[in-house]
């Protein structure tokens, strides 16, 4: 099984955005320079977040994305199924084609597997990351070196 970068990406976007959000809208500029994510990729990966509604936009100055609805009610799945992202192990896709056409001995034990991790991930909100005191403190550690670093440009 590999999660690959565009759901590693979604679910940490919208984890800054749940962590920054809570009393002005969040630019994809502030995301992308806290997450170091590009920002053409970002707005790639807000479209199809917007598209299934987890996100919604503000325009104007001062705009930015928020959350939808709460973090509790926000599962890192639904992330994830939002950018389109398979979180499927078996190695057919599947499609149950995995040996000359045919369903493999492990098939059957490689889509559990794949149905059990999309429960996990069910289960964990962004509420439940945000509460983390891990979460929280790289939160502050990357806010502080951006204070620091345009800190620094001003000299």
């Amino acid at each position: 099984m590999r999660l690959t970068t565009r759901g590693r990406y979604a679910v940490t976007a919208m984890l800054d955005l749940a962590l920054h959000a809570q009393k002005k809208p969040v630019s994809l500029a502030e995301i992308s320079e806290r997450q170091t994510i590009s920002l053409s990729y970002l707005e790639q990966l807000f479209s199809r977040l917007r598209q299934s509604d987890l996100v919604t936009s503000v325009r104007g100055p001062g705009g930015g994305y928020r959350l939808s609805r709460s973090g509790d009610s926000v599962s890192v799945a639904e992330i994830v199924d939002a950018v389109n992202e398979s979180l499927d192990t078996t190695n057919c896709k599947g499609r149950a084609d995995c040996q000359g056409g045919s369903i493999c001995l492990t098939h059957n034990l490689w889509e559990d597997l794949s149905q059990q991790i999309h429960k996990f991930l069910s289960g964990i909100s962004l509420a439940d990351l945000v509460a983390k005191r891990d979460v929280q403190e790289v939160a502050q550690r990357q806010v502080a070196q951006l204070l620091t670093f345009d800190e620094q440009m001003q000299i």
